[in-house]
């Protein structure tokens, strides 16, 4: 049975950090490449960062310098590290396991 279990997501003051975990199962994780997507209210679904089974990243340009993907393909997990954290960072945030299986979402409110 596939799982993308998201945790680490909560409130949060402009400025602060948090940093997000998926822990995959039930399919050869470092066979995958990994994404987070975030979802704003009101808004669609859009990449934030992804790591590729070689260890490449890509960003989306609002996140570049802020947040840092990685994988551990030991322990089936990839993090999102989230700095200097704005209020427009606000949404729910999804692990995606490219192209198949998507995680049930983790809320991340930026607000003071």
């Amino acid at each position: 049975q596939v799982q993308l279990v998201e945790s680490g997501g909560g409130l949060v003051q402009p400025g602060g950090t948090l940093k997000l975990s998926c822990a995959a199962s039930g399919f050869p994780f470092s066979n995958y490449v990994m994404s987070w997507y975030r979802r704003a209210p009101g808004k669609e679904r859009d990449m934030v960062a992804s790591v590729h089974t070689g260890g490449a990243t890509n960003y989306a340009d609002s996140v570049k310098g802020r947040f840092t993907i990685s994988r551990d393909n030991v322990k089936n997990t990839v993090y999102l590290q989230m700095n200097s954290l704005k209020p427009e960072d606000t949404a729910v945030y999804y692990c995606y396991a490219w192209p198949t299986y998507w995680g049930q979402g983790t809320q991340v409110t930026v607000s003071s």
